[in-house]
């Protein structure tokens, strides 16, 4: 996946699968594959956006390639440096550079500890800085996400859901890192207050330099703040491109079909669209079907092709990725 510019992280056939455990000895019977040997890009200063329906390995993704889990097999290199290959020490020593902004600010926050010390808490461990130079910080940090610097003694619970994630997202921000994982950060909150979020984001990003991988499922979001997108389904990626390529022209039908359910603002043209109704149930992770994930729900699936090989994720036009048999 070639571009003129700087690839910051690079994902190599990544996999990830759970095992499945029955029985008195508990014997391994089965996985559930929940990401499945997906390669992409994220290349310095761009947003990629990477949706899906829920289940289909998107969160799993991000947190594989932060290794908070292993992966299976595959390879995550940042920067040159081989993320899986690390260990102990060096790994916690490659924190600093790549955090994780996670989906819930109810579960992500310690309900024990102020805010201040919830955000001054990666600069301890990571030794950087004196008491004195935390505590400045912290005041500093709380001001760049719109929060009053002297919130820093009170506790989670004295916040609404959105100044929780403000406070989520000072905590990444406080070792000054290149990359973040932003794991659905706006689906917990109001509608009202997702936009307020998503402008927060975008400011630090510019402010700061910023890379960031953004998994949702909400489309019409990912279109505003992300540069170029990602569509998983069960397990693997079946299209990339750039944003305007993809929700303009999509190739993939599954794409197709997400695009579909994204009501448009204009009653006229809402009216005109021919809307794409997949039929049956994503099929279980555990039980993947043969050949193409998608072919069990694909309304151009052809017997004796889709079914037998896996199509694999190639490039049609310069950036624009699909794995599908019958896109030319």
């Amino acid at each position: 996946m070639e571009n003129n510019k700087e690839v910051l992280l690079r994902v190599e056939n990544l996999v990830k699968h759970f095992p499945i455990y029955r029985g008195v000895i508990q014997r391994q019977v089965g996985a559930v594959r929940a990401v499945d040997g997906i390669s992409f890009d994220v290349f310095k200063g761009e947003t990629l956006g990477l949706v899906g329906e829920s289940g289909c390995g998107k969160s799993t993704t991000g947190r594989t390639i932060l290794q908070l889990y292993k992966p299976t097999s595959g390879s995550v290199h940042y920067g040159g440096v081989d993320l899986v290959k690390l260990k102990g020490e060096d790994m916690r020593h490659m924190r600093k550079k790549i955090q994780m902004i996670f989906q819930d600010p109810y579960a992500s926050l310690n309900p024990r500890m102020t805010v201040g010390d919830i955000i001054g808490e990666p600069m301890m461990v990571h030794n950087a800085g004196t008491a004195l130079e935390i505590q400045k910080r912290v005041a500093e940090l709380l001001e760049k996400v719109n929060l009053n610097p002297a919130f820093s003694t009170r506790y989670p619970h004295e916040f609404s859901g959105g100044q929780r994630q403000r406070i989520g997202i000072a905590r990444a921000l406080s070792l000054q890192p290149d990359f973040i994982v932003c794991d659905e950060p706006i689906s917990a909150l109001d509608v009202s207050i997702q936009a307020q979020v998503i402008n927060l984001l975008e400011d630090l990003q510019k402010q700061f330099g910023l890379t960031y991988l953004f998994i949702a499922h909400d489309l019409s979001m990912v279109k505003h703040i992300s540069d170029r997108v990602a569509v998983m389904y069960l397990g693997i990626i079946v299209e990339l491109a750039d944003r305007a390529t993809l929700y303009q022209s999509p190739l993939h039908p599954y794409t197709q079909a997400l695009l579909s359910a994204v009501p448009i603002p204009d009653p006229i043209m809402e009216e005109k669209r021919r809307r794409v109704i997949l039929e049956g149930d994503v099929p279980s992770p555990a039980n993947p079907p043969s050949g193409c994930r998608f072919r069990t729900r694909c309304p151009i699936a052809q017997k004796g092709l889709c079914d037998v090989n896996q199509p694999p994720l190639r490039e049609v036009t310069p950036g624009h990725f699909v794995a599908c048999h019958l896109v030319k």
